[in-house]
């Protein structure tokens, strides 16, 4: 009962706009969504259509709502913490034109990352200010980024690390992988089509491109930074 109760679309008595920002709230928390919504009501231009408490009710009144924002918390059970994750990526396979925004108390350096990776458009923590959340919903809904003073500067970092790891190109990542089986120059040469000599090449540029001295080194420092 509660949650065919979650997943009525509520039609406000009025003040919104036509074609106001439809919005689904995805919390595992009855006050915290019902907070949402009275905040989110109070804006001209925006219009609560559907909540959800479990992954299973998001997807169906995503689904049925069409929204153009989600606004996501990281956890949605007691079992796990990131059971949002999940969640995101699956709504932004099914829905491309819903822009999911990360509402969640969760400020990880992991967490921001693997939540963009998924397709979040934005990251921002539940404690921040009205006027925040408004404007980083509005940002999804363009089609832009958005993120609170602490996860952007979780991508910045990011950025930064990123900056001075090493860059392979596309023939190199190939030639990498073929070496981490263990592949001779030849062998290589032979899947990719191409010369024993320009294997040759690619090899002494993955080379120094990962500080190695030999071609088990290369495939080792690979390994760590996650290149294979």
């Amino acid at each position: 009962m509660h949650a065919m109760q979650r997943q009525q679309e509520h039609v406000p008595a009025g003040g919104q706009a036509r074609g106001a920002l439809k919005i689904v709230l995805v919390d595992d928390h009855a006050i915290v969504r019902q907070g949402l919504r009275s905040i989110l009501e109070r804006e001209a231009d925006m219009r609560v259509v559907g909540e959800a408490a479990t992954a299973s009710e998001a997807i169906a009144i995503v689904e049925r709502a069409r929204p153009d924002i989600v606004l996501l918390d990281l956890k949605l059970s007691t079992g796990s913490d990131t059971e949002g994750l999940e969640v995101c990526s699956e709504l932004v396979a099914r829905y491309p034109q819903t822009g999911v925004l990360v509402l969640t108390t969760f400020l990880d350096d992991a967490l921001v990352l693997d939540a963009i990776h998924r397709g979040a458009k934005g990251y921002v923590l539940k404690d921040v200010d009205t006027t925040e959340l408004v404007t980083s919903i509005r940002a999804v809904s363009r089609n832009e980024s958005a993120f609170d003073a602490r996860s952007a500067s979780v991508m910045v970092r990011s950025i930064r690390t990123a900056s001075t790891e090493p860059t392979l190109t596309e023939r190199e990542q190939r030639v990498l992988e073929h070496l981490a089986h263990g592949m001779s120059n030849r062998d290589i040469g032979g899947a990719l089509f191409i010369s024993e000599t320009t294997v040759k090449f690619h090899v002494r540029n993955i080379m120094r491109k990962l500080g190695a001295s030999s071609r088990a080194e290369a495939v080792y420092e690979a390994s760590k930074l996650g290149l294979i």
